[in-house]
């Protein structure tokens, strides 16, 4: 297993949709790199058993966590514990770039 990356170098996006780049995983948890394009979505969905938190490295982006939704830009962050409806779409004209860390891992992921 790495353990040094460069975030530039997973740095990966897509027109079709978000792109979920790894950078780490291990049993308990992953970190990965999110990249949006203006206008993609990550929809809300639930993790009931694991934490997510999200970390803006680059550009805006509108989280909903539960009933809430807040505007963040680079260096700010969010969390969704579990059982909470979790999801991220960018509305603006640049790029947005998030730093992503799940624990406990899902079984799915």
């Amino acid at each position: 297993m790495e353990k040094f990356r460069k975030i530039s170098d997973a740095t990966r996006f897509a027109p079709e949709k978000m792109q979920k780049n790894n950078l780490f995983k291990t049993e308990r948890m992953y970190c990965d790199l999110y990249c949006f394009e203006p206008g993609q979505v990550q929809a809300p969905h639930v993790h009931e058993e694991s934490d997510k938190i999200y970390f803006v490295v680059d550009g805006r982006g509108l989280f909903q966590i539960g009933e809430d939704e807040m505007e963040l830009g680079a260096e700010e962050i969010a969390i969704a514990p579990s059982g909470q409806k979790h999801g991220v779409s960018n509305r603006g004209p640049e790029r947005l770039v998030l730093l992503v860390f799940m624990a406990p891992k899902p079984a799915h992921g």
